[in-house]
Parts: C-alpha cells; structure tokens; sequence
C-alpha cells in the first residue's frame, strides 16, 4: 500500500494516521519462501519532526509457517513487529549511498508500506525455530523424525579410531 506524504512534507505537517492491511502472502528471504498463516493490520503513523526529517512508527503481528531447525515439521511463529523510524529526507542521495539506506520504501512523496514492513519482518525474523524446546530432530542416516519413533541405524559416522571410547559408553549405558 502507497502512503502519500504530501500533507506531511506541506507547510501545515498534517501526520498521517493510518492502518495498513499487508498485502504479501508469502515473505522470501535466504532463498526460500514461508507462507503467510495469519496478519493483523499494521498501524502505521508519519509525523513530521523538523525541515525534511520524518518519524515513522508501526506496530502489527504476522504468523508465518516456518519448518523446525531440527526435524523439519511445520511450526506457526509469530512475528510482533513494534518499530520507530527516523529519516533525513534532505541529505542527498550520493551521501545516503554511503550510510546504511533505509529510504528505498519512499519515492519522491509516496511511502511504500508494504516494504517497509517486509523490512521489518527481515529485522525481526527469528534465527533458531523449533517445535519443542526437547526436539530430539531427524536421523542423519534414515531421515526418521526422532520425534514420532526412534529407528534401527547404527550410526556410522562416528571415527573408527574412536570405537574404544564407544565401547566405554555403551557399558555405562547400563548403569
């Protein structure tokens, strides 16, 4: 959804108040894409702060649908996105180059809001998703989730060389 900031970038710096329903059914990033599950509208406030600086503040909840780290089950996970932002809209765009630019969402007096948010979902995407805090994941050798049953490999990855200290374990196993 397009903002239009004219009102306030004009002389009387009218703010813009105003919801926004996120328009993307899925998000993509790291070459995969997670769907969609569930969105609140966003909140979406522009105030003016002096000459050409402008605060942006939102504030919205998406749930995507996001494979588990260990065993690759669908999980929902929950995204609440709270954000303030601070923009300059009159340093020149040779110097924004050289900062980190923030301002790819607004062209000219129009504020693109959808990636805007996407950008904050990026900022906000969890690094580690698991289904359970005691996900016991897959086997490496079969695939078998570990979490619905265990499975008859031997698991053979582990050095030879160390077989004796192997041998050590599986008779204190017992204990």
């Amino acid at each position: 959804m397009l903002l239009d900031l004219s009102c306030v970038l004009s002389e009387q710096h009218t703010d813009i108040e105003k919801e926004v329903e996120l328009e993307i059914r899925e998000f993509s990033t790291g070459g995969r894409s997670f769907p969609l599950k569930g969105k609140t509208p966003f909140l979406v406030r522009v105030t003016h702060e002096k000459e050409r600086r402008l605060q942006i503040t939102g504030s919205g909840r998406v749930t995507f649908e996001i494979p588990c780290d260990r065993c690759l089950e669908p999980v929902e996970k929950e995204i609440v996105l709270d954000f303030v932002k601070h923009i300059d809209l009159g340093v020149p765009d040779g110097e924004q180059a050289d900062e980190l630019d923030e301002t790819y969402y607004i062209d000219g007096y129009t504020l693109d809001a959808d990636k805007l948010i996407c950008g904050e979902i990026l900022i906000g995407w969890p690094t580690k998703i698991l289904c359970s805090e005691d996900c016991k994941g897959i086997c490496n050798v079969c695939g078998q989730n570990l979490n619905q049953g265990t499975c008859d490999c031997e698991d053979t990855g582990l050095d030879p060389r160390m077989s004796v200290i192997r041998d050590v374990f599986k008779n204190f196993k017992e204990v």
